[in-house]
Parts: C-alpha cells; structure tokens; sequence
C-alpha cells in the first residue's frame, strides 16, 4: 500500500511538473530565456517541484473558496429580501447533490489513472482506493474552514458549518457507492465526463431549484436541510463499506478509460465534421476584392452560420425581451419604478453579458481551424507586414458582427430606461448606449489580440497555450465579479468607454510589436 501511494504521488507530481515546465515554454517573455533541454535543467526541474507543492496545497482550498464565493455568496446578492442564512443553506444543498454525481473523484478518467493503472499495470484496487481517500480528505480539508468563515457570517450555528464539509463528502461517497452497485448489477460504468440525457436533465432541475426556487419565495426550511445533511453523512459511512470491499476496479477502469480514450479521437472528428459543415460551399461565392481583403471577404461569407447568423439571433433575442418588458410596462405598471431603479446602477452587470454573448472566441476557432491552420505552414503569411494587415481587417469585421446585439441592446436599454420613469440627466441616455457598445468593442479586440499574442493551437487544432487558458479564465472571473457592482450609469459608463479606449490602444501597440513572432503554429 505505502509502494503504491509512493508511486501514484510522483506519478501525478511527475505529470504536473513536466506541464508547469511546458507552460513556462509558452510564455513568450521567458521562451527566449529557457533552454531547449528545458526537462533536463536539474533547477528548473526543483521550481517547478515546488510550484506543484505549492499548487497542490492552494488547489486544495482555494477551488473550494471560489466555489462558494461565486456559486452561492455571489448568487445571494440578487435576493435581496431572502434570510442570508436560510438562502446559503438552500442553495449549497442542491449545489451539493448536482456535484456529487458529476464530480465522484472516482469515475473521472483522468490521464494519470491510465498511465497508472493500464500503462504501468499498477494495483487497481490499490489505486482507486488511496487517490479517492485523498480526495475526499481534500473536501473536507479544503471546506471546512471556508464554511465556518463564511457560514458563521451568513449566521449559521458554528456545529452546523462544521457538518457541510462532511455532508458534502458522505454523499459524493454515497452516490459512488451507488454507482459501483450499479456497475454490478448491469455491466454498465459511469463516466461523469459523460452525462446522459438524464444526468443532464436532473441537473438543470437542480440548478433551477437552487437558483430560481428563491426568486419565487421558496426555500428549503432549515429542519430539511439538516436533516439532508444528517442522512448524507450516515450514508456516506455506511456504504463506504461497498467502496473497500469492491474487487471489480481494473475491469471496471478499463471500461471507463478505453471509452474515454476513444470519446477523445472521435470528439476530435465530430469537431472537424461540425466545422466543416459551417461552411458553405456555394460556388456561386466570389469577391471583386483584393489580396487580403479578397480572403477575408470570402472567409466571411462561407461562414454566415456561425458569425453573422449567431450574431443576427441574439439581437433578434434581445429585441423580443425588449418588446415583452414594455409589455409588462403596460399590464403591471408597478414594476416601473424597480426597474428604472435597476437600470440606474445596475450596469457594470451588463460587462457580464456582452462577455457571455460575444462571438470572439468563435471567430478566432473558425479563424484557425478553416484558415490559419493551413496558411500558417507558409512562410510569408506570417511576415509582419501581412500579419498586421490581415489583424486590422479581422478586427474590423470582428467589430462588425459583435456591435448588431450590443447595438439592439445598447438602444433597448435607454428605451427600457426612458419608458420605466427616465433620467434626470439626458446624458445617461447616450452614454447608457455607447459604453454597451464599447463594451463590445473591448472584448472584439481582446479576443483577438490574445489569439494574436498567445495562438493557443497546434497542427492538430488542440489548445496547447496554459497561458491562453488563464487569461480565459481570469477573463470569466473579472466579468463575473463585475455583476456585484452597482454604480450610477454616468460614472461607471465613462469608465467603460475611457477603459475601451485605452485598452486598445495598448492592444494595437502589443500586436504591432509581438504578433509577427507570436503569431505561429504550435508544437
């Protein structure tokens, strides 16, 4: 057992230092820095050992942080009106179960599994058994003292926040217990990265209960919840007697990790297939442009489905909202005065939504998988000259597809405002407009200069740029935070607009700079 533990940490610990090392690679400031024989620099071999250390400990509570801070203390601002306690409570415990059956730990089939368990024929049971106890050792670890900080100060009893991490463990375990009995039963394995059409229905019901049963007034009674939470526990350390004794885990991972392995080669084909399905292939299809101009013009309109359609639908979207709240003006003029309340202060919630609804990312993935991908094998597309040029036209088009729903919303919510009671001051109106469609115009130009700066793809079209990820995700959790602030329209729209502006300026200035070399395929 001691062998095995040994082994299954410097496996993991091996995987994550050699990725820590690849991703410093990527970085274009220190790519010119490191050597080659990056793997082999005993130094640089230790840093990146003590990143994993260090990464090993942070990710062990600060995912669980996150999690509660985005998913339950960020929702709870939008109830005003709901008991803080009762309302955290409520939507943990749905948040709870939706997570202990798409995030068991146990059928995840991660690569570390298969190198351990088929590659290196390591003792399945052994295995399982010493990483799934780490990892609900983990739970409880990492949440307990974020549920005490943050239950104590939602006024939960101190005994009871001392329960959730426990309750949050003895039903992830529960659930695999259940699953491991199923497995039995019909031969049948479950991969949580798989969901069926069940699973998938199970959990929007879920999400909706959590989220939306409040907004109705409606809210699990305390009484409920610790009885949910009692029951789970007791669960969890009866049926942890099914996860020592079951003897079927190499069968069983085989199963999960053969099925993974080729979801994997046939998610890559289905991708492909869907791509080149988006494009039309009209004949008929021409351009009385030139050079650049000419294969930009051509990318555009034999990709209508997935830039102009997509983008055409949501203001289609936005214009229907728009007509049925005046609607709602008209029938229930009550909810006038609330509303223009919300649209006063409200607007830094609207980074959010142009964030969700921008087609960047779909522009630049259609850019490289049906252009750049060929096109950057030849030498003299990636001439500075050309990659500035072709940058400025894709920005512009970019720019053009993005600004239709920020357009109809921009428009939608000064009516919204001018209908639901007005302003004092006729400024907000046009600024109300023009910092929605700078914001617009913000994410159109940062999507494409990362993609730029940071080409996250290789030959075969996988992300292979850390880097990108992470300003993807620090993109996502700076939008998100946005939604929690409320600041009068006039303040907090001509920081927008000054933001955009400035924004891209320095965006130009780093493209002109950094894209002729960073602008490449990957290895």
């Amino acid at each position: 057992m001691n062998k095995t533990l040994q082994i299954s940490f410097s496996l993991k610990n091996t995987y994550r230092v050699n990725s820590i090392l690849y991703s410093l690679k990527q970085i274009p400031l220190l790519k010119k820095l490191l050597p080659e024989s990056l793997y082999k620099v005993r130094g640089l071999k230790i840093f990146a050992n003590i990143l994993s250390v260090i990464w090993e400990v942070v990710s062990a509570f600060l995912g669980k942080f996150l999690y509660l801070i985005i998913m339950v203390i960020g929702i709870e601002a939008l109830y005003e009106t709901v008991p803080k306690s009762q309302l955290f409570l409520h939507m943990l415990t749905f948040l709870t179960i939706i997570g202990a059956f798409t995030n068991t730990y146990m059928f995840n089939p991660t690569r570390d599994k298969y190198y351990a368990m088929i590659l290196m024929r390591m003792n399945a049971k052994e295995y399982t058994l010493i990483n799934y106890g780490y990892s609900i050792l983990k739970v409880i670890i990492g949440f307990l003292p974020f549920t005490i900080l943050l239950g104590l100060n939602q006024g939960i009893p101190l005994w009871q926040c001392i329960l959730i991490p426990f309750f949050i463990a003895g039903l992830k375990i529960a659930l695999a217990s259940i699953s491991l009995y199923h497995y039995e039963k019909t031969g049948e394995v479950n991969n949580e990265n798989k969901l069926e059409k069940l699973g998938w229905i199970i959990l929007i019901v879920l999400l909706a209960a959590a989220y939306g049963l409040p907004a109705i007034g409606l809210i699990l009674p305390n009484i409920v919840v610790l009885a949910v939470m009692i029951a789970s526990i007791l669960a969890g350390v009866v049926t942890m007697r099914k996860i020592v004794g079951f003897s079927n885990y190499q069968e069983m991972y085989q199963i999960i990790l053969a099925q993974s392995m080729n979801q994997m080669d046939q998610a890559k084909k289905v991708a492909k297939e869907q791509s080149y399905k988006t494009i039309s292939t009209d004949k008929g299809i021409t351009s009385q442009r030139k050079g650049f101009e000419y294969l930009n013009e051509l990318f555009i309109k034999r990709h209508q489905k997935i830039l102009w359609k997509s983008s055409k639908r949501i203001a289609i979207v936005c214009f229907c909202i728009l007509l049925g709240t005046l609607l709602a003006f008209y029938l229930v003029p009550e909810i006038k005065q609330k509303t223009n309340q919300v649209l006063m202060t409200f607007l830094p919630y609207f980074v959010f939504i142009m964030y969700a609804i921008n087609r960047g990312t779909n522009f630049t993935q259609a850019l490289f998988m049906n252009c750049d991908h060929s096109l950057l094998t030849y030498s003299f597309y990636k001439q500075p000259k050309f990659v500035l040029k072709l940058f400025q036209i894709r920005l512009r088009e970019i720019i053009k597809i993005n600004l239709l729903p920020a357009a109809m919303i921009g428009v939608g919510l000064a009516v919204l405002l001018y209908a639901s009671g007005g302003t004092d001051n006729p400024l907000n109106y046009g600024i109300l407009i023009i910092s929605i469609l700078c914001m617009s115009m913000f994410f159109s130009v940062h999507y494409l200069t990362i993609y730029y700066l940071l080409q996250p793809y290789n030959i075969s079209t996988e992300i292979k740029s850390g880097t990108y990820q992470l300003v993807l995700s620090a993109t996502y959790l700076v939008c998100f935070f946005m939604m929690r602030w409320k600041m009068p329209i006039f303040l907090f729209g001509l920081m927008a607009i000054a933001f955009c502006v400035v924004y891209c300026v320095i965006a130009c200035i780093l493209i002109y700079r950094f894209a002729p070399k960073t602008f490449r395929l990957r290895t």
